[in-house]
Protein backbone atom coordinates (compact mmCIF):
# COMPACT_ATOMS: atom_id res chain seq x y z
CA UNK A 1 0.00 0.00 0.00
CA UNK A 2 1.25 3.44 -0.84
CA UNK A 3 1.04 6.28 1.69
CA UNK A 4 0.40 9.82 0.55
CA UNK A 5 0.05 13.02 2.52
CA UNK A 6 -3.31 14.62 3.13
CA UNK A 7 -3.74 18.00 1.55
CA UNK A 8 -1.43 20.51 3.23
CA UNK A 9 -2.97 22.41 6.13
CA UNK A 10 -3.13 26.14 5.95
CA UNK A 11 -0.86 26.45 8.99
CA UNK A 12 0.40 24.52 11.98
CA UNK A 13 0.77 25.53 15.60
CA UNK A 14 2.47 23.95 18.64
CA UNK A 15 1.67 20.32 19.36
CA UNK A 16 0.22 20.97 22.80
CA UNK A 17 -2.43 23.26 21.33
CA UNK A 18 -3.37 20.54 18.86
CA UNK A 19 -3.65 18.06 21.72
CA UNK A 20 -5.86 20.43 23.70
CA UNK A 21 -8.11 21.00 20.68
CA UNK A 22 -8.80 17.34 19.88
CA UNK A 23 -9.30 16.64 23.60
CA UNK A 24 -12.22 19.09 23.70
CA UNK A 25 -14.14 16.91 21.27
CA UNK A 26 -13.12 13.75 23.12
CA UNK A 27 -14.23 15.20 26.45
CA UNK A 28 -17.75 16.05 25.23
CA UNK A 29 -18.13 12.73 23.41
CA UNK A 30 -17.23 10.94 26.65
CA UNK A 31 -19.41 13.32 28.67
CA UNK A 32 -22.46 12.40 26.62
CA UNK A 33 -21.89 8.71 27.27
CA UNK A 34 -22.76 9.16 30.97
CA UNK A 35 -24.59 12.51 31.00
CA UNK A 36 -27.89 10.73 30.48
CA UNK A 37 -27.77 9.25 34.00
CA UNK A 38 -28.34 12.65 35.57
CA UNK A 39 -31.30 13.40 33.30
CA UNK A 40 -33.01 10.01 32.96
CA UNK A 41 -35.94 10.77 35.29
CA UNK A 42 -36.88 13.96 33.41
CA UNK A 43 -36.45 12.29 30.02
CA UNK A 44 -38.74 9.43 31.02
CA UNK A 45 -41.35 11.93 32.22
CA UNK A 46 -41.19 13.94 28.98
CA UNK A 47 -41.46 10.78 26.86
CA UNK A 48 -44.32 9.45 29.04
CA UNK A 49 -42.38 6.37 30.15
CA UNK A 50 -43.54 5.11 33.57
CA UNK A 51 -41.02 3.87 36.09
CA UNK A 52 -42.24 0.33 35.41
CA UNK A 53 -40.64 0.67 31.95
CA UNK A 54 -37.16 1.30 33.35
CA UNK A 55 -35.76 -1.69 31.45
CA UNK A 56 -37.05 -0.15 28.21
CA UNK A 57 -35.62 3.26 29.11
CA UNK A 58 -32.23 1.62 29.60
CA UNK A 59 -32.00 1.41 25.80
CA UNK A 60 -31.37 5.16 25.78
CA UNK A 61 -28.07 4.26 27.45
CA UNK A 62 -27.49 1.00 25.59
CA UNK A 63 -28.08 2.71 22.24
CA UNK A 64 -25.12 5.00 22.84
CA UNK A 65 -22.93 2.03 23.80
CA UNK A 66 -23.92 0.14 20.64
CA UNK A 67 -23.28 3.19 18.45
CA UNK A 68 -19.82 3.53 19.99
CA UNK A 69 -19.08 -0.14 19.33
CA UNK A 70 -20.47 -0.02 15.80
CA UNK A 71 -18.47 3.00 14.66
CA UNK A 72 -14.98 2.52 16.00
CA UNK A 73 -13.40 -0.21 13.84
CA UNK A 74 -14.72 1.05 10.50
CA UNK A 75 -14.20 4.76 11.14
CA UNK A 76 -10.73 4.11 12.50
CA UNK A 77 -9.79 2.52 9.19
CA UNK A 78 -11.61 5.19 7.15
CA UNK A 79 -9.49 7.82 8.89
CA UNK A 80 -6.31 5.99 7.87
CA UNK A 81 -7.40 6.13 4.23
CA UNK A 82 -8.99 9.57 3.99
CA UNK A 83 -6.93 11.44 6.58
CA UNK A 84 -7.27 11.68 10.33
CA UNK A 85 -8.05 15.40 10.37
CA UNK A 86 -10.81 15.12 7.78
CA UNK A 87 -12.55 12.19 9.52
CA UNK A 88 -12.25 13.85 12.92
CA UNK A 89 -14.20 16.82 11.53
CA UNK A 90 -16.76 14.52 9.88
CA UNK A 91 -17.18 12.60 13.14
CA UNK A 92 -17.82 15.81 15.06
CA UNK A 93 -20.48 16.80 12.49
CA UNK A 94 -22.25 13.44 12.94
CA UNK A 95 -22.04 13.88 16.72
CA UNK A 96 -23.62 17.34 16.43
CA UNK A 97 -26.43 16.14 14.14
CA UNK A 98 -27.16 13.34 16.60
CA UNK A 99 -27.18 15.85 19.46
CA UNK A 100 -29.76 18.01 17.64
CA UNK A 101 -31.93 14.95 17.04
CA UNK A 102 -31.79 13.97 20.73
CA UNK A 103 -32.69 17.52 21.76
CA UNK A 104 -35.72 17.46 19.44
CA UNK A 105 -36.83 13.92 20.33
CA UNK A 106 -40.50 13.51 21.22
CA UNK A 107 -40.78 9.70 21.32
CA UNK A 108 -38.88 6.77 22.77
CA UNK A 109 -37.91 5.18 19.45
CA UNK A 110 -36.73 8.51 18.06
CA UNK A 111 -34.47 9.28 21.03
CA UNK A 112 -32.91 5.80 20.94
CA UNK A 113 -32.14 6.17 17.22
CA UNK A 114 -30.79 9.67 17.81
CA UNK A 115 -28.54 8.42 20.61
CA UNK A 116 -27.14 5.74 18.28
CA UNK A 117 -26.40 8.35 15.62
CA UNK A 118 -24.79 10.64 18.19
CA UNK A 119 -22.64 7.78 19.47
CA UNK A 120 -21.43 6.84 15.98
CA UNK A 121 -19.90 10.31 15.73
CA UNK A 122 -18.70 10.36 19.32
CA UNK A 123 -17.27 6.86 19.08
CA UNK A 124 -15.30 7.72 15.95
CA UNK A 125 -13.83 10.86 17.55
CA UNK A 126 -11.86 8.93 20.19
CA UNK A 127 -9.68 6.63 18.02
CA UNK A 128 -9.20 9.28 15.34
CA UNK A 129 -7.99 11.75 17.97
CA UNK A 130 -5.54 9.10 19.23
CA UNK A 131 -4.30 8.66 15.67
CA UNK A 132 -3.85 12.43 15.29
CA UNK A 133 -1.75 12.47 18.45
CA UNK A 134 0.22 9.50 17.12
CA UNK A 135 0.96 11.51 13.98
CA UNK A 136 1.84 14.68 15.89
CA UNK A 137 4.08 13.42 18.69
CA UNK A 138 7.27 11.37 18.56
CA UNK A 139 7.60 8.11 20.48
CA UNK A 140 9.42 9.93 23.27
CA UNK A 141 6.54 12.37 23.91
CA UNK A 142 3.62 10.24 22.77
CA UNK A 143 3.05 8.46 26.10
CA UNK A 144 2.38 11.66 28.05
CA UNK A 145 0.07 12.91 25.29
CA UNK A 146 -1.88 9.63 25.49
CA UNK A 147 -2.17 10.20 29.21
CA UNK A 148 -3.80 13.58 28.51
CA UNK A 149 -6.24 11.94 26.08
CA UNK A 150 -7.02 9.29 28.69
CA UNK A 151 -7.65 12.04 31.22
CA UNK A 152 -10.05 13.76 28.80
CA UNK A 153 -11.98 10.53 28.16
CA UNK A 154 -12.22 9.52 31.80
CA UNK A 155 -12.82 13.06 33.02
CA UNK A 156 -15.79 13.40 30.69
CA UNK A 157 -17.21 10.08 31.84
CA UNK A 158 -16.67 11.00 35.49
CA UNK A 159 -18.34 14.41 35.28
CA UNK A 160 -21.16 13.35 32.94
CA UNK A 161 -23.83 12.44 35.53
CA UNK A 162 -23.21 15.58 37.61
CA UNK A 163 -23.12 17.81 34.50
CA UNK A 164 -26.37 16.30 33.24
CA UNK A 165 -28.10 16.67 36.61
CA UNK A 166 -27.13 20.36 36.92
CA UNK A 167 -28.28 21.34 33.42
CA UNK A 168 -31.46 19.32 33.79
CA UNK A 169 -32.34 20.98 37.09
CA UNK A 170 -31.73 24.58 35.99
CA UNK A 171 -32.44 24.81 32.24
CA UNK A 172 -33.87 21.44 31.16
CA UNK A 173 -32.42 18.16 29.86
CA UNK A 174 -32.64 19.11 26.18
CA UNK A 175 -30.03 21.83 26.74
CA UNK A 176 -27.49 19.11 27.55
CA UNK A 177 -27.47 18.37 23.84
CA UNK A 178 -28.00 21.90 22.48
CA UNK A 179 -24.79 22.97 24.23
CA UNK A 180 -22.88 20.52 22.03
CA UNK A 181 -23.54 22.59 18.90
CA UNK A 182 -21.50 25.77 19.58
CA UNK A 183 -18.77 23.69 21.19
CA UNK A 184 -18.70 21.34 18.20
CA UNK A 185 -18.45 24.24 15.75
CA UNK A 186 -15.56 25.70 17.71
CA UNK A 187 -13.72 22.35 17.75
CA UNK A 188 -14.22 21.85 14.01
CA UNK A 189 -12.82 25.30 13.24
CA UNK A 190 -9.80 24.79 15.49
CA UNK A 191 -9.05 21.32 14.12
CA UNK A 192 -9.30 22.54 10.53
CA UNK A 193 -6.77 25.30 11.05
CA UNK A 194 -4.48 23.78 13.66
CA UNK A 195 -4.08 20.07 12.99
CA UNK A 196 -1.35 19.26 10.53
CA UNK A 197 -1.78 16.75 7.72
CA UNK A 198 -1.47 13.03 8.31
CA UNK A 199 -0.25 10.27 6.00
CA UNK A 200 -3.00 8.59 3.98
CA UNK A 201 -3.05 5.05 2.65
CA UNK A 202 -3.91 4.82 -1.04
CA UNK A 203 -6.29 1.90 -0.66
CA UNK A 204 -9.95 0.96 -0.72
CA UNK A 205 -11.86 0.80 2.54
CA UNK A 206 -13.27 -2.65 3.25
CA UNK A 207 -16.80 -1.48 4.04
CA UNK A 208 -18.18 -5.02 3.86
CA UNK A 209 -15.63 -6.17 6.40
CA UNK A 210 -16.44 -3.16 8.57
CA UNK A 211 -20.15 -3.99 8.43
CA UNK A 212 -19.52 -7.64 9.33
CA UNK A 213 -17.40 -6.85 12.38
CA UNK A 214 -19.81 -4.11 13.47
CA UNK A 215 -22.76 -6.52 13.31
CA UNK A 216 -20.71 -9.14 15.19
CA UNK A 217 -19.86 -6.65 17.94
CA UNK A 218 -23.44 -5.38 18.25
CA UNK A 219 -24.79 -8.96 18.49
CA UNK A 220 -22.11 -9.75 21.07
CA UNK A 221 -23.16 -6.68 23.05
CA UNK A 222 -26.82 -7.65 22.92
CA UNK A 223 -26.09 -11.26 23.82
CA UNK A 224 -23.92 -10.48 26.79
CA UNK A 225 -26.40 -7.87 28.04
CA UNK A 226 -29.17 -10.43 28.60
CA UNK A 227 -30.32 -10.82 32.20
CA UNK A 228 -30.35 -14.56 32.79
CA UNK A 229 -32.93 -14.38 35.58
CA UNK A 230 -35.60 -13.39 33.01
CA UNK A 231 -37.67 -15.97 31.07
CA UNK A 232 -35.94 -17.38 27.96
CA UNK A 233 -33.01 -15.03 28.47
CA UNK A 234 -30.54 -17.93 28.27
CA UNK A 235 -31.99 -18.96 24.90
CA UNK A 236 -31.82 -15.41 23.55
CA UNK A 237 -28.24 -15.09 24.79
CA UNK A 238 -27.22 -18.34 23.11
CA UNK A 239 -28.83 -17.37 19.79
CA UNK A 240 -27.29 -13.90 19.81
CA UNK A 241 -23.82 -15.24 20.68
CA UNK A 242 -24.00 -17.90 17.97
CA UNK A 243 -25.02 -15.21 15.48
CA UNK A 244 -22.19 -12.97 16.70
CA UNK A 245 -19.58 -15.72 16.31
CA UNK A 246 -20.98 -16.53 12.86
CA UNK A 247 -20.59 -12.94 11.66
CA UNK A 248 -17.16 -12.87 13.31
CA UNK A 249 -16.15 -15.97 11.36
CA UNK A 250 -17.41 -14.40 8.13
CA UNK A 251 -15.37 -11.30 8.92
CA UNK A 252 -12.18 -13.32 9.51
CA UNK A 253 -12.77 -15.28 6.30
CA UNK A 254 -13.17 -12.07 4.31
CA UNK A 255 -10.11 -10.43 5.87
CA UNK A 256 -7.93 -13.45 5.07
CA UNK A 257 -9.01 -13.39 1.43
CA UNK A 258 -9.09 -9.63 0.88
CA UNK A 259 -6.12 -7.92 -0.73
CA UNK A 260 -7.00 -4.73 1.18
CA UNK A 261 -8.56 -5.83 4.50
CA UNK A 262 -10.08 -3.55 7.11
CA UNK A 263 -7.05 -4.39 9.23
CA UNK A 264 -4.32 -7.00 9.01
CA UNK A 265 -5.08 -9.98 11.23
CA UNK A 266 -1.32 -10.45 11.33
CA UNK A 267 -1.22 -7.32 13.52
CA UNK A 268 -2.06 -9.58 16.43
CA UNK A 269 1.11 -11.59 15.91
CA UNK A 270 2.78 -8.64 17.58
CA UNK A 271 2.88 -9.76 21.21
CA UNK A 272 2.90 -6.22 22.57
CA UNK A 273 -0.24 -5.25 20.65
CA UNK A 274 -2.08 -8.45 21.58
CA UNK A 275 -1.02 -8.21 25.22
CA UNK A 276 -2.15 -4.57 25.49
CA UNK A 277 -5.55 -5.36 23.98
CA UNK A 278 -6.05 -8.36 26.28
CA UNK A 279 -5.09 -6.30 29.31
CA UNK A 280 -7.62 -3.64 28.30
CA UNK A 281 -10.32 -6.32 28.08
CA UNK A 282 -9.73 -7.22 31.75
CA UNK A 283 -9.57 -3.54 32.74
CA UNK A 284 -13.00 -2.92 31.20
CA UNK A 285 -14.51 -5.87 33.06
CA UNK A 286 -13.19 -4.67 36.42
CA UNK A 287 -14.07 -1.01 35.84
CA UNK A 288 -17.76 -1.62 35.10
CA UNK A 289 -18.08 -3.51 38.41
CA UNK A 290 -16.95 -0.41 40.27
CA UNK A 291 -19.14 1.94 38.21
CA UNK A 292 -22.29 -0.07 38.93
CA UNK A 293 -21.69 -1.49 42.41
CA UNK A 294 -20.46 1.61 44.31
CA UNK A 295 -23.61 3.76 43.79
CA UNK A 296 -25.92 0.74 43.95
CA UNK A 297 -24.54 -0.36 47.33
CA UNK A 298 -24.69 3.21 48.64
CA UNK A 299 -28.28 3.81 47.55
CA UNK A 300 -29.74 0.46 48.66
CA UNK A 301 -28.51 -1.29 51.77
CA UNK A 302 -26.63 1.76 53.08
CA UNK A 303 -29.76 3.90 52.74
CA UNK A 304 -28.18 7.05 51.26
CA UNK A 305 -29.87 9.22 48.56
CA UNK A 306 -28.77 8.97 44.91
CA UNK A 307 -26.61 12.10 45.13
CA UNK A 308 -24.42 10.44 47.76
CA UNK A 309 -23.97 7.40 45.51
CA UNK A 310 -22.83 9.67 42.70
CA UNK A 311 -20.46 11.58 44.95
CA UNK A 312 -18.89 8.37 46.21
CA UNK A 313 -18.39 7.10 42.69
CA UNK A 314 -16.85 10.44 41.74
CA UNK A 315 -14.17 9.88 44.39
CA UNK A 316 -13.07 6.93 42.27
CA UNK A 317 -13.62 8.34 38.78
CA UNK A 318 -12.01 11.71 39.51
CA UNK A 319 -8.75 9.88 40.22
CA UNK A 320 -8.74 8.18 36.82
CA UNK A 321 -7.69 11.29 34.84
CA UNK A 322 -5.14 12.05 37.56
CA UNK A 323 -3.75 8.55 37.21
CA UNK A 324 -3.77 8.86 33.41
CA UNK A 325 -1.45 11.87 33.57
CA UNK A 326 0.88 10.16 36.05
CA UNK A 327 0.81 6.98 33.97
CA UNK A 328 1.78 8.94 30.86
CA UNK A 329 4.78 10.42 32.66
CA UNK A 330 5.86 7.01 34.04
CA UNK A 331 5.41 5.35 30.65
CA UNK A 332 7.55 8.02 29.03
CA UNK A 333 10.31 7.38 31.57
CA UNK A 334 10.08 3.64 32.28
CA UNK A 335 8.19 1.97 29.41
CA UNK A 336 4.85 0.16 29.29
CA UNK A 337 5.03 -2.54 31.90
CA UNK A 338 5.92 -0.67 35.11
CA UNK A 339 2.97 1.79 35.15
CA UNK A 340 0.58 -0.92 33.95
CA UNK A 341 1.64 -3.31 36.72
CA UNK A 342 1.49 -0.55 39.33
CA UNK A 343 -1.97 0.46 38.13
CA UNK A 344 -3.39 -3.06 38.19
CA UNK A 345 -1.95 -3.72 41.65
CA UNK A 346 -3.40 -0.43 42.89
CA UNK A 347 -6.88 -1.16 41.54
CA UNK A 348 -6.75 -4.72 42.88
CA UNK A 349 -5.77 -3.42 46.32
CA UNK A 350 -8.58 -0.85 46.24
CA UNK A 351 -11.14 -3.52 45.33
CA UNK A 352 -9.83 -5.81 48.08
CA UNK A 353 -10.29 -3.07 50.66
CA UNK A 354 -13.79 -2.40 49.28
CA UNK A 355 -14.63 -6.11 49.58
CA UNK A 356 -14.14 -5.70 53.35
CA UNK A 357 -16.62 -2.81 53.59
CA UNK A 358 -19.37 -2.99 56.18
CA UNK A 359 -22.43 -0.79 56.48
CA UNK A 360 -20.46 1.44 58.84
CA UNK A 361 -17.67 2.28 56.35
CA UNK A 362 -16.90 6.00 56.44
CA UNK A 363 -14.17 8.54 55.72
CA UNK A 364 -11.25 8.65 55.58
CA UNK A 365 -11.09 4.91 54.78
CA UNK A 366 -13.93 5.07 52.23
CA UNK A 367 -12.36 7.87 50.20
CA UNK A 368 -8.89 6.30 50.42
CA UNK A 369 -10.11 2.93 49.08
CA UNK A 370 -12.01 4.52 46.19
CA UNK A 371 -9.11 6.82 45.31
CA UNK A 372 -6.59 3.94 45.29
CA UNK A 373 -8.83 1.99 42.93
CA UNK A 374 -9.45 4.93 40.57
CA UNK A 375 -5.80 5.92 40.50
CA UNK A 376 -4.90 2.41 39.38
CA UNK A 377 -7.36 2.50 36.49
CA UNK A 378 -5.86 5.79 35.38
CA UNK A 379 -2.26 4.57 35.50
CA UNK A 380 -2.87 1.87 32.86
CA UNK A 381 -4.44 4.11 30.19
CA UNK A 382 -1.34 5.66 28.65
CA UNK A 383 0.92 2.58 28.57
CA UNK A 384 -1.81 0.42 27.00
CA UNK A 385 -2.75 2.87 24.24
CA UNK A 386 0.86 3.89 23.61
CA UNK A 387 1.94 0.26 23.34
CA UNK A 388 -0.70 -0.33 20.67
CA UNK A 389 0.12 2.81 18.65
CA UNK A 390 3.85 2.13 18.76
CA UNK A 391 3.27 -1.43 17.53
CA UNK A 392 1.76 -0.48 14.17
CA UNK A 393 2.75 1.60 11.19
CA UNK A 394 1.62 5.20 10.73
CA UNK A 395 -1.06 4.11 8.26
CA UNK A 396 -2.74 1.82 10.80
CA UNK A 397 -2.98 4.05 13.86
CA UNK A 398 -6.66 4.85 13.33
CA UNK A 399 -7.82 1.23 13.24
CA UNK A 400 -5.40 0.23 16.03
CA UNK A 401 -6.76 2.99 18.30
CA UNK A 402 -10.31 1.84 17.55
CA UNK A 403 -9.54 -1.78 18.37
CA UNK A 404 -7.95 -1.08 21.75
CA UNK A 405 -10.94 1.08 22.74
CA UNK A 406 -13.43 -1.55 21.57
CA UNK A 407 -11.62 -4.19 23.63
CA UNK A 408 -12.27 -2.25 26.83
CA UNK A 409 -15.92 -1.77 25.93
CA UNK A 410 -16.31 -5.50 25.28
CA UNK A 411 -14.75 -6.09 28.68
CA UNK A 412 -17.30 -3.73 30.22
CA UNK A 413 -20.16 -5.55 28.50
CA UNK A 414 -18.87 -8.93 29.74
CA UNK A 415 -18.44 -7.53 33.26
CA UNK A 416 -21.92 -6.03 33.26
CA UNK A 417 -23.39 -9.33 32.04
CA UNK A 418 -21.62 -11.25 34.79
CA UNK A 419 -22.77 -8.69 37.33
CA UNK A 420 -26.44 -9.08 36.41
CA UNK A 421 -26.65 -12.80 35.61
CA UNK A 422 -24.20 -14.34 38.10
CA UNK A 423 -25.02 -11.74 40.74
CA UNK A 424 -28.78 -12.28 40.64
CA UNK A 425 -28.30 -16.05 40.60
CA UNK A 426 -26.01 -15.84 43.62
CA UNK A 427 -28.53 -13.65 45.43
CA UNK A 428 -31.31 -16.14 44.79
CA UNK A 429 -29.12 -18.91 46.20
CA UNK A 430 -28.45 -16.91 49.37
CA UNK A 431 -32.16 -16.24 49.91
CA UNK A 432 -33.31 -19.74 48.91
CA UNK A 433 -35.96 -21.10 51.25
CA UNK A 434 -36.89 -17.64 52.53
CA UNK A 435 -40.49 -16.64 51.95
CA UNK A 436 -41.61 -13.06 51.39
CA UNK A 437 -42.92 -13.03 54.96
CA UNK A 438 -39.50 -14.16 56.22
CA UNK A 439 -37.78 -11.35 54.35
CA UNK A 440 -40.25 -8.75 55.65
CA UNK A 441 -39.96 -10.07 59.18
CA UNK A 442 -36.16 -10.20 59.12
CA UNK A 443 -34.88 -7.32 56.96
CA UNK A 444 -31.47 -7.61 58.59
CA UNK A 445 -31.11 -11.09 57.05
CA UNK A 446 -31.77 -9.71 53.58
CA UNK A 447 -29.41 -6.81 54.19
CA UNK A 448 -26.64 -9.19 55.22
CA UNK A 449 -27.17 -11.31 52.12
CA UNK A 450 -27.01 -8.29 49.81
CA UNK A 451 -23.92 -6.96 51.62
CA UNK A 452 -22.19 -10.31 51.06
CA UNK A 453 -23.14 -10.10 47.39
CA UNK A 454 -21.61 -6.65 46.99
CA UNK A 455 -18.48 -7.78 48.82
CA UNK A 456 -18.21 -10.71 46.40
CA UNK A 457 -18.49 -8.31 43.44
CA UNK A 458 -15.58 -6.22 44.71
CA UNK A 459 -13.47 -9.29 45.45
CA UNK A 460 -14.14 -10.67 41.97
CA UNK A 461 -12.99 -7.35 40.48
CA UNK A 462 -9.77 -7.58 42.52
CA UNK A 463 -9.11 -11.02 41.01
CA UNK A 464 -9.81 -9.71 37.49
CA UNK A 465 -7.19 -6.98 37.99
CA UNK A 466 -4.65 -9.58 39.10
CA UNK A 467 -5.43 -11.77 36.08
CA UNK A 468 -4.75 -8.75 33.86
CA UNK A 469 -1.14 -8.82 35.08
CA UNK A 470 -0.45 -11.94 33.01
CA UNK A 471 -0.75 -10.42 29.51
CA UNK A 472 1.04 -7.31 30.79
CA UNK A 473 4.28 -9.31 30.94
CA UNK A 474 4.39 -9.35 27.13
CA UNK A 475 4.12 -5.58 26.75
CA UNK A 476 7.62 -4.61 25.70
CA UNK A 477 8.88 -1.26 24.48
CA UNK A 478 10.32 -1.38 20.95
CA UNK A 479 11.36 1.15 18.40
CA UNK A 480 8.66 3.05 16.59
CA UNK A 481 7.52 1.55 13.32
CA UNK A 482 7.29 3.73 10.29
CA UNK A 483 5.70 3.49 6.91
Amino acid sequence: MRIAPEESPQRTLPHNLILFTVCIGIFFAALDQTVIYGAMADIMQDLHLPVTKLDQAAWIVTGYLLGYTFAMPLMGRVSDVYGHRRIYILSMLVFMVGSVCVALADSFNFIVGARVLQAIGGGAVVPVAMAIVGDTYTVKRRALAMGVIGAAVEGGGALGPFYGAVLTQYIGWRWIFWVNIPIGLLVIALVYFLVKSSPRIQARVDYQGGLLIAIALVLLSLGLSQQLDLPRAALYMALLLVASFSFGALFIRRELKSSEPLFRLSMFRNLTLSAANTTHLFVGGALIIAMVTVPLMTNTIMGFPPLEGGLRLMRLTIMIPVGALIGGFLCQRFGYRLPTILGLLSSSAGFFFMSRWTLEIADPALTAHLAICGLGFGLVISPITTAVLNSVSGGERGIASALVTVMRMIGMIIGLSALSSWGMGHFHEMTAGMSLQDIIASPETLTASVLNLFQDFFFAAAIVCLLALLPTLWMRLKKERTG
